[in-house]
């Protein structure tokens, strides 16, 4: 697997600068010369790599860029990420601004990258209620828009593969099959909390969709994106909000610093409302590849498992 770098950062200038200079020495830059006669493919994040792997089977050798505990939206491309773009038959990544580092990247450089993201549904994206105009990027937590990109991917995976078309839709049928089972079990599941129990409040704002699927009060201490700090006006109204509505549990997130969500644990005692850590959630990466979160399906389950356990722990 590829060794992450979070200090070497390129700009686009310089991305494109490098992959001159790596045609100028004369080193093969196309794609598919696997010898196995499979594509290599690069997906930026585990929830787009996992269920492309599981789809695609023998016929792509899938990289993930952004391994566990990375956060997307401030990750910037090291010089061995842009040999790795460079080199690839395809590229996978969500965007809608989620990985906002590498979108100059991706548009300076010549790389085949689809934005799956970008090709659902746009009536069904949420919007920034701090920032008008700006969607919100996590639509892996709706699992019925999770198909529709992932599906605008497989089409792509298909056109690379013709002779494997008919094997690959066959692997997608099966797998949303476990993805229709998968969006039943969280949604039964969920349902059973008590209404006024059901407020998750997190780190960052990367549960919307999760929260209008399920019929659940998203609350997250910092915006859509990690970029931005949370101010302590942000914790305050989160403390207030917690000791008005007797949230019994808060939330942290593997891929974000916990110092907020203590914050608001030491706030709300101090205010005299005891309240829980109710364990980590996987929002913008998923577990360890070989374990049941390392899967997209694994890591859903674990959230909802999680979840529904805090807030029901009181009755």
């Amino acid at each position: 697997m590829l060794k992450l770098k979070h200090t070497l950062g390129l700009t686009a200038v310089s991305a494109a600068v490098l992959l001159s200079a790596c045609n100028d020495s004369g080193n093969e830059t196309d794609g598919g010369d696997s010898t196995d006669g499979s594509i290599d493919v690069v997906a930026t994040i585990a929830q787009i790599g996992e269920p492309l792997s599981v789809i695609a089977g023998d016929f792509a050798n899938v990289e993930t860029l952004m391994g566990p505990g990375v956060d997307p939206h401030i990750y910037e491309a090291s010089q061995g990420d842009i040999r790795l773009f460079q080199q690839a038959d395809i590229i996978f990544y969500n965007g809608l601004h989620l990985e906002a580092q590498l979108s100059d990247v991706f548009n300076s450089v010549e790389t085949n990258a689809h934005a799956i993201g970008e090709k659902v549904d746009a009536g069904s994206l949420l919007e920034d209620e701090e920032d008008a105009g700006m969607d919100d990027p996590h639509i892996w937590f709706d699992v019925v828009l999770w198909e529709q990109a992932l599906d605008a991917a497989v089409e792509e995976l298909k056109v690379l593969l013709p002779d494997h078309a008919d094997e690959i839709e066959e692997n997608k049928q099966a797998y949303f099959a476990e993805l229709e089972e998968l969006h039943m079990y969280a949604v039964d599941t969920l349902a059973q909390i008590p209404e006024e129990q059901r407020i998750l409040v997190t780190a960052h704002d990367a549960f919307q969709y999760f929260g209008e699927m399920n019929n659940i009060d998203v609350m997250g201490i910092q915006g859509l994106s990690t970029e931005s700090e949370a101010g302590i006006s942000d914790i305050q109204s989160t403390i207030n909000t917690i000791v008005e509505k007797e949230v019994p549990a808060v939330f942290v997130e593997s891929s974000v610093n916990d110092s907020t969500i203590q914050a608001v644990i030491e706030g709300a005692n101090q205010a005299g409302h005891s309240i829980e850590l109710g364990g980590e959630l996987y929002s913008d990466a998923m577990g360890d590849a070989g374990t049941e979160e390392g899967t997209y399906i694994g890591m859903y389950r674990h959230n909802v498992d999680t979840i529904y356990s805090a807030l029901t722990a009181s009755e």
